[in-house]
């Protein structure tokens, strides 16, 4: 086994978990600045506010996205035991 298919299985598997990641990651930082904006807006310095809007928002977003994640992910997988063969020989 090379560097090169070490470097390839690794990159390949960050990207899975970046791809995986990003919505809801990006869901909780659109809640977050809206909350910031109205926090700031109407001068509530509630810090627990935030917290509730985020989580329903990282589910409903987890609940949309959930298909995509599982085809990601058993798309690695797949590569995976793909590379298994390669890194025999």
């Amino acid at each position: 086994m090379s560097q090169s298919m070490i470097i390839t299985v690794l990159q390949d598997a960050i990207m899975v978990v970046l791809k995986c990641a990003m919505p809801m990651m990006a869901a909780a930082l659109v809640i977050g600045v809206v909350v910031s904006i109205f926090q700031a807006a109407t001068q509530i310095s509630e810090q627990t506010l935030a917290f509730v809007p985020k989580i329903i928002g990282v589910f409903l977003a987890l609940l949309v996205c959930a298909g995509y994640i599982l085809s990601e992910t058993s798309g690695l997988v797949t590569r995976l035991y793909g590379y298994i063969g390669q890194m025999i020989y």
